[in-house]
Order: structure tokens, then C-alpha cells, then sequence
């Protein structure tokens, strides 16, 4: 019944926390967040980051990025296409620069140098994601720009890490070329099975005549997207998004849609927004305090120039380019695995490691209130514009 009791207080504080947050003005998922840094080890200590929840967590970005995939408008994914190259190369170009800086500002060895860079470069677009949904903006030309962008920095921050594990001899894959060749495979196969295979499971398998046949199926879908992407290094969450994007083309989007978001929101997402704050901890960290606030700044800054320098070179004007920065600041659960990873291969010392993951947690928890900032500050200039060009007619 431990288990049962953590389930308890992650659904009440971040319900809780999350109503708070809307009523100070920020988006529902900054007081998540929030609730799991007080639940876990360091504040209160009530709830453990055990198999469990991991679990359920993973499920929950799963299902999160499923319902981004269920709701993108796949033409204004198209059409945005180039931008989200030049975001995703801006957006890890300049921290993977920035990041090799600190390490040699701090005294790390060149590997680790160029490993903390590539920490810096990765882009979690969950958070993003769920901020964008609440602000009705996913399905904007900004909110399409930044999904492509994150998709493509996945790809690309794992084949910079196996580049740098195998110069290293840090046991990384060896064949860049197999490596590169894996993600293709993954794409093809995705785009090619979600034309397809997709619409020809859901006409079979949905009319079955069992409880709930349409979104159990959608969920096997997803889940297998999830699993073979994972199988072949990318990310489980493109696969799920791609998932979602293949049943948004068929006749079930809508009935698939309404049926797991209340799977989804009731119970597996708030685990996995409280999950990140469990990560959290204080322990020894006043020595590397430093190290953390310049880590932490140089993270949000890069990210944010970057992917915005990205946008305004193709395009957008300075606010939308700015939105777009913002939206590839969250490094969330993709940056604390490479972490993971890093630690286990060597790449990156013990200890260095809580602080690295407080200043990912850190980057994540501002994500939200900067990325509704530059967008609610979007949105005020073009009333504006729109006001003043009214004004202008009349006259």
C-alpha cells in the first residue's frame, strides 16, 4: 500500500498545486513540477522515485506526447519544415559550444567538457508541449516550428553523443554510419506504417466487440511506436507523437482523442511531471552552487538565442523567434537520461552529477513561465498591431 499512498499525494498536491499556479497567472504544469520537489527528497521527503512510479512516468510522457501527435495539424507541420532545421541547429550549435566552455571554466577534461555541451543541447519538448496546449498555441506556426525542431534535436543530440563516446572510447556505438542508418530506418518505417499499416489495424481491430476496442487499440499503436523507436536509439516520445500523428489521419482521431486524455491527465501525467522534482535533491551541492548558477544560466540563454536566432533567420519576426527560443529551453527527462548515461560511461564525474540534474530540473521548472511570457507578450503586440491598423483604416 506504499505505493498506493504516493499515488494519494502526487494526485492531490499536484492538483492542488496546479490550480495555485493558474491563479498567480503561470501555467498549471510550473505548480507540478513544483509538487514534486516538495514531495520528494528535497523538502518533504513523502514520496520515493521507486520502479513505480518511474513506470507510470514513463507511460505518462508517453501518453503526453501521443496527444501532442493527436493534435498537430500535420500541413502546418509540412509547411514549417525548414524553420524547425534551422531551430534544432541553432538550439544545439551554441550550448554545445557554451556547455564545452564551462566545462573548461571549471576544470574538466575535454570529454567532459564536450559531454556537458551535449547535456546542454538536448531539448525535452513534454513541458513545452503541455504549456502550448494550455495557451491553445500547439497548432501555430510557432508551436508547429518548435515540435519539428525538438524532433530533430533528439536525432541529433544522439548521434553527437555516440560521436563523442566512440572518440573517446567511452563504449559507444562504433559505426557512426549504423547509427545514422538506424534513425533513417525508424523514419521510414514510422511514415510508411503510419500511412499504411495504422489506418488497416484501427478498421480491423476497433469494431471488435469488447470494452473500449477503439483506444485500446490506438494505445497498442502507440505503445509499439514507443518501443521500436526506443529499440532503434531515438526517444520512445517521438514515437508515441508519431503515433498520434498516423491516428490523427484516420476517421478515429477524435474518438481516440476524447478517451485518452482522461487515461492520461487523471493519472499517468501528473506521475510524470511529479517525477522530475523527485530527482531533486540538495545533498552536498552548496560547494558546486557556482557551478550550478552559471550551468543553469548558460543553459537557458543558449538555448533561447540559439533557437531563436534560428526562427528570425528564416523568417519570424523578433517576438515569434523569441517564442520559439523559448519553447527549446526545457531539457526535462531527454537530458537527464543522456546524464544518466554519461555517468555510467564516464563522461561525466560523480561528482558533478546532482548538480548537473538540479540545473536541468532548473531549466524546466522556468521553461513554463518564460515560454507563456514570450507568447502572452506575442499576442499583446499583434492586438496591438491589429488595433493600430484599425485606427489607420478609420482614419
Amino acid at each position: 500500500m506504499q505505493f498506493i499512498l504516493y499515488l494519494l499525494l502526487i494526485l492531490l498536491f499536484t492538483k492542488v498545486a496546479g490550480h495555485l499556479s493558474v491563479k498567480l497567472g503561470q501555467p498549471a504544469v510550473l505548480g507540478k513540477l513544483i509538487a514534486g520537489i516538495v514531495l520528494g527528497p528535497a523538502v518533504l521527503g513523502w514520496v520515493q522515485n521507486d520502479s513505480l512510479i518511474h513506470d507510470m512516468s514513463e507511460i505518462g510522457v508517453l501518453l503526453l506526447m501521443f496527444i501532442a501527435g493527436l493534435e498537430t495539424d500535420l500541413d502546418q507541420l509540412r509547411r514549417n519544415w525548414k524553420p524547425a532545421v534551422a531551430v534544432a541547429v541553432g538550439g544545439i550549435i551554441l550550448p554545445l559550444i557554451c556547455g564545452f566552455g564551462v566545462g573548461e571554466a571549471f576544470g574538466f577534461s575535454v570529454h567532459e567538457g564536450w559531454f556537458l555541451g551535449i547535456i546542454l543541447s538536448a531539448t525535452s519538448v513534454s513541458i513545452t508541449v503541455q504549456v502550448l496546449k494550455d495557451m491553445n498555441k500547439l497548432n501555430t506556426r510557432e508551436g508547429s516550428t518548435i515540435l519539428g525542431a525538438a524532433v530533430l534535436d533528439d536525432v541529433l543530440v544522439v548521434v553527437l553523443l555516440a560521436v563523442v563516446m566512440s572518440i573517446f572510447g567511452m563504449g559507444g556505438e562504433t559505426s557512426l554510419g549504423l547509427l545514422v542508418g538506424k534513425k533513417l530506418v525508424f523514419f521510414v518505417v514510422a511514415i510508411l506504417g503510419g500511412w499504411f499499416v495504422v489506418p488497416w489495424v484501427m478498421k480491423i481491430l476497433a469494431p471488435l466487440k469488447v470494452t473500449e476496442a477503439v483506444i485500446t487499440t490506438a494505445l497498442i499503436i502507440c505503445f509499439g511506436f514507443a518501443y521500436f523507436a526506443d529499440t532503434l536509439g531515438m526517444a520512445g516520445i517521438i514515437g508515441a507523437f508519431a503515433a498520434g500523428i498516423a491516428i490523427a489521419q484516420t476517421s478515429f482521431k477524435h474518438v481516440v482523442e476524447e478517451k485518452v486524455e482522461p487515461i492520461a491527465y487523471s493519472i499517468f501525467v501528473p506521475v510524470f511531471f511529479v517525477s522530475i522534482g523527485l530527482n531533486v535533491s540538495f545533498e552536498g551541492v552548496g560547494q558546486q552552487l557556482g557551478f550550478v548558477v552559471v550551468l543553469t544560466l548558460i543553459a537557458l540563454v543558449t538555448k533561447l538565442i540559439g533557437g531563436g536566432l534560428g526562427a528570425r533567420l528564416t523568417g519570424f519576426d523578433n517576438r515569434s523567434a523569441l517564442a520559439i527560443g523559448s519553447g527549446m529551453i526545457s531539457r526535462g527527462e531527454v537530458a537527464l537520461i543522456i546524464a544518466a548515461t554519461g555517468l555510467q560511461s564516464g563522461l561525466l564525474a560523480q561528482q558533478y552529477f546532482t548538480s548537473v540534474i538540479i540545473a536541468i530540473i532548473l531549466t524546466t521548472l522556468a521553461s513554463p513561465p518564460i515560454l507563456k511570457l514570450c507568447f502572452s507578450d506575442k499576442r499583446e503586440t499583434s492586438a496591438h498591431d491589429t488595433e493600430k491598423k484599425v485606427s489607420t483604416d478609420k482614419s
